[in-house]
């Protein structure tokens, strides 16, 4: 069987290129080893755990309801956990099905195997399905690589047991155990740990690093990092590191080494999230052109073209940021690129949101790459206790902010930590992308009261005329 373009993977960018491809009047073909589209994202990552986390907020805000605003329910909630599953295997479900017919509708040849390389233009299929054609081989003229990531699991904590699981394991919700480790506090641990705390468990987070979300702006963390705290009852512990994990009975022993905890702790379950690796090994690349570097990314250019001169690279594989929404932008960029059009992956910002409480979203450049790059900046911040808004929802604990580069007024970067924080960021990003002047954000009328005018008095404080804060305005320089 031969097809013009195949694309091997099919998740948020392989189905991506794959319709637009198809839409551009190519014959395509998805090689997918799962039985439904959708990839990590919609299958085992982004849906299914924004699903969780949607309970996870309800359930905290009739707490707050509770404990704030006078309004008392009877006892606690009652977690019906094979019904809280079946939602959310039902919006995957409905997800999974629409993609199927999409692909149907656009003729875009969907076969159900895993495929590895053989050479430059040749896959080998293996599995047992009937849409894999006779021999096995798919030979092609291009293919788009998009194989995504799977979580990272070092050797020492894979000790075979079903209690210690990474991120696809507990977005299976096979229980709510009384006590759970979180191992990494980056965004997928924080996540995860804020479902099953809020469903009932006994919650405690170890990070190696000072402080969670390593990366991430320090003013942005620290609502977080406190409400995280509170959750877990004063158990996360910084600095230190998990020596080793072994099972006793029904129980996981872990020793800790480090400040924040040192010596022998139990816990019901373990959830390890300390990163995700590109899914690039087994795969016959050795047999094409493909260069893959020491982190197991492939290397590819602006047009998503590899060294190898069939075959392109999108999303996981092809480098960080592991984001779906990047992986989706890459999917457009190698499909208009064989479809003959002059395009390249040119984006100045790439937006980052944690769906924890509060939310942390961020676009452009960050306080951290500008110290560390040396670049200078003027930041600008916005708190929400100043938002009617905020106060009326009682979310008084975020802030916006922008980083302007002080010679040109053009916003370079924008970060905000508060309720639907990643809802708003998407006014950042577009100011950014069209290279907006602070001016711009603070002349546009936003809606009041809403949280997005938080952005407008942000650039408001620029200039020293936000007027629900008091910051004098800059006097002009001697002449």
């Amino acid at each position: 069987m031969h097809a013009p373009v195949v694309v091997l993977g099919g998740g948020p960018g392989g189905y991506a290129a794959a319709f637009l491809a198809a839409d551009e009047g190519l014959e395509v073909t998805i090689v997918e080893a799962s039985p439904t589209l959708g990839g990590t994202c919609l299958l085992r990552g982004c849906i299914p755990s924004k699903a969780l986390l949607h309970v996870a907020k309800v359930i905290a805000e009739v707490d707050e309801l509770r404990a704030d605003w006078g309004v008392v329910y009877e006892g606690k909630p009652a977690i019906d956990v094979d019904k809280v599953r079946a939602r959310k295997d039902k919006v995957i479900s409905n997800l999974t099905g629409g993609l199927g017919n999409l692909a149907k509708r656009r003729n875009v040849t969907v076969i159900q195997a895993r495929g590895t390389f053989v050479n430059s233009t040749t896959l080998k299929l293996e599995g047992d399905h009937e849409s894999i054609p006779e021999g096995g081989q798919l030979t092609f003229d291009h293919c788009i690589l998009a194989t995504g990531s799977v979580p990272a699991m070092p050797p020492v904590f894979d000790i075979g047991s079903d209690r210690v699981m990474d991120s696809t394991g507990a977005l299976k919700l096979v229980d709510i155990p009384e006590t759970l480790l979180v191992i990494g506090g980056g965004y997928i641990g924080l996540e995860m740990g804020s479902v099953y705390a809020h469903l009932g468990s006994k919650v405690s987070v170890v990070e190696m690093t000072e402080g969670l979300l390593p990366g991430a702006d320090r003013d942005l963390v620290k609502p977080l990092a406190k409400k995280i705290d509170q959750m877990c009852e004063g158990r996360v512990f910084l600095n230190t590191k998990v020596g080793s994990l072994s099972e006793t009975g029904d129980k996981i022993e872990v020793t800790f080494e480090g400040p924040g905890k040192f010596g022998h702790e139990q816990f019901d379950r373990v959830l390890v999230s300390i990163g995700r690796r590109p899914v690039t090994r087994g795969l016959g690349l050795e047999n094409t052109s493909v260069v893959v570097n020491e982190r197991g990314f492939v290397e590819c250019d602006n047009q998503q073209r590899t060294a190898d001169p069939h075959i392109f690279a999108i999303g996981d594989v092809a480098g960080d940021p592991m984001l779906a929404h990047k992986a989706t932008h890459e999917g457009r960029i190698a499909a208009e690129v064989i479809a003959g059009k002059a395009v390249a992956f040119d984006k100045v910002a790439i937006p980052a949101v944690v769906f924890t409480d509060p939310e942390i979203a961020w676009a452009g450049l960050t306080e951290e790459e500008a110290k560390r790059d040396g670049i200078e900046v003027e930041v600008n911040v916005y708190p929400w206790a100043a938002s009617g808004r905020a106060q009326a929802l009682g979310i008084t604990n975020g802030l916006t902010k922008w980083l302007v580069d002080p010679n040109t007024q053009r916003v370079l970067g924008c970060g905000i930590v508060g309720s639907g924080a990643g809802e708003l960021i998407a006014e950042a990003v577009l100011a950014i992308e069209m290279g907006c002047e602070v001016h711009d954000i603070t002349d546009s009328i936003h809606p009041h009261p809403t949280l997005s005018e938080t952005l407008m008095n942000a650039g408001e404080v620029h200039f020293g005329t936000a007027t629900e804060i008091y910051k004098p305005k800059k006097k002009p320089a001697a002449v």
